[in-house]
């Protein structure tokens, strides 16, 4: 890919920690999930940033109970080798009832190093 330009790719062309993150959250189970990420990595979500496992794994039990909700995975982009965005559609009882999200990850070694979720 040249100049970093998104791509179209299809949902399951995603790597394979991507999609192991993506239905280990999906499922409210955080101990699957953060098993995607690496031990040193980072993510960033509603303004917070959360660092290794430990702090990772309590935001995503916390995020899994915190609003009930649906997901639908509605797109995904590959920017180069290591960097992907995968885009979903949330309805629940959080404020605002609705919301598209881009998931921005970051590889390495095949693990997840960063995740921002934005809308």
């Amino acid at each position: 890919m040249q100049d970093n330009q998104p791509r179209t790719v299809a949902p399951e062309a995603l790597p394979g920690a991507i999609t192991r993150y993506l239905n280990a959250h999906r499922a409210h189970d955080a101990a699957t999930a953060v098993t995607a990420f690496t031990g040193d990595a980072t993510v960033v979500d509603d303004g917070n940033t959360y660092e290794g496992f430990g702090e990772i794994e309590r935001w995503l039990s916390r995020s899994a109970t915190e609003f009930t909700y649906t997901t639908e995975l509605t797109g995904a982009q590959q920017t180069d080798a290591t960097r992907y965005v995968a885009t979903h559609h949330l309805e629940g009882n959080f404020p605002g009832g609705t919301v598209d999200l881009h998931y921005r990850f970051t590889l390495r070694d095949d693990l997840i190093e960063r995740l921002v979720i934005e809308p």
